[in-house]
């Protein structure tokens, strides 16, 4: 988010820009830890919307800003095993479809036939866009790095930020581990941190940090080069091809929020008995890597864009497990509110810090 924020900032000639990054390396923390999908399924049309302006962006990525990202698009393939699952998904499939994202409705028996390496006896129906697919997370970032430097953006890492100066409800300053710097504004794009960074403003943000975590396989050869990502939405238990392997992972539903970022060794045999039931030839696999990261949740799996109660002091964070894919467009969406006054590109003015407190929640159902 920020990455994105200060080259959307810095291509409409904003100077004094600086990027501030705890870590040794740029998109570490949730960024450099996701999965890497983009996909177009969503539950809400204002989800949807972003999805429909971020994605392009990410088609349009080398050749605006000269990275190769390795867009894959395999396609999302939703897997429904309850009468429940089934009903909202027909809603969502009829909401995007008005939006213009013609996704496939699959029978179970569609499903099956897509996935012969995979026991899905119970599945009842299915979605697929093949649109949806892979990015890689590490390039976009630091596409976008590179890019804001050449210029003119101070994009420092190793900088710790330790409190913010506020005077008479006005941001004055941002204290880090190199000294003072002066500023009458400041963008928290902390991700799952961002709640931390509102304290040390006194604003209240609603976003909890909770650990998601993920194992690649070494090489299975029977796993097909158009094997799409696929979701047991039940059971938030996911595969996609990770080179000549795959990556698995499955949400725990007992997670306690907190910065934990160590692999639970327990939760990963869980995982992995459920994944080697989904597809059984797993049982010969070995594990390659695994690690864990963290999702930004809101009360209502939605991001908070634009003011707060703090003069100076703005949000772009609280994602809820898909900001990676809308990172393009929340760059520009902010720039477009300093510079502009309004958002433009998706009208995502709903999105507000007050909306929690005004009980204008937009709940997201297809968060895995």
């Amino acid at each position: 988010m920020g990455a994105s924020i200060a080259y959307h900032l810095a291509s409409r000639g904003t100077g004094n820009l600086v990027l501030l990054e705890k870590d040794t390396l740029f998109g570490q923390g949730s960024t450099g830890r996701c999965a890497g999908g983009v996909r177009y399924q969503f539950a809400t049309e204002i989800n949807i919307k972003l999805s429909l302006a971020s994605l392009p962006m990410l088609e349009r990525f080398k050749g605006e800003i000269g990275q190769e990202i390795d867009y894959r698009k395999c396609g999302y393939l939703f897997v429904l095993t309850n009468d429940n699952d089934v009903k909202i998904f027909k809603h969502n499939v009829d909401l995007q479809q008005r939006l213009g994202v013609q996704t496939e409705w699959l029978t179970g028996d569609e499903v099956r036939k897509r996935l012969p390496h995979m026991d899905f006896n119970d599945a009842l129906a299915g979605t697929f866009h093949q649109r949806d697919g892979l990015v890689d997370p590490n390039s976009v970032v630091m596409g976008y790095i590179n890019a804001t430097q050449k210029m003119g953006v101070k994009a420092l890492n190793n900088v710790e930020v330790s409190g913010i100066h506020v005077s008479r409800n006005q941001v004055e300053g941002v204290e880090t581990s190199r000294g003072l710097i002066k500023t009458r504004m400041v963008i928290n794009a902390a991700g799952a941190w961002s709640g931390e960074v509102g304290r040390m403003a006194g604003v209240h943000i609603p976003i909890t940090p909770i650990r998601r975590q993920m194992f690649t396989t070494n090489p299975i050869p029977e796993i097909p080069k158009d094997f799409p990502f696929v979701i047991d939405f039940a059971r938030s238990l996911y595969f996609h091809r990770e080179a000549e392997g795959l990556l698995i992972g499955m949400s725990n539903p007992n997670e306690k929020q907190g910065f934990d970022v160590n692999v639970d060794e327990t939760w990963e045999l869980t995982n992995l008995e459920a994944a080697i039931k989904r597809m059984p030839l797993l049982e010969k696999a070995s594990r390659a890597s695994h690690w864990a990261g963290l999702y930004e949740v809101t009360p209502d799996a939605h991001p908070i864009f634009g003011k707060t109660s703090l003069e100076g002091f703005l949000v772009c964070a609280g994602f809820s497990g898909h900001g990676f894919m809308h990172g393009p467009v929340a760059g520009k969406l902010m720039s477009e509110f300093i510079l502009d006054g309004a958002f433009s590109t998706v009208d995502v003015s709903a999105l507000d810090l007050a909306r929690f407190e005004e009980g204008r929640l937009i709940k997201e159902y297809n968060v895995v």
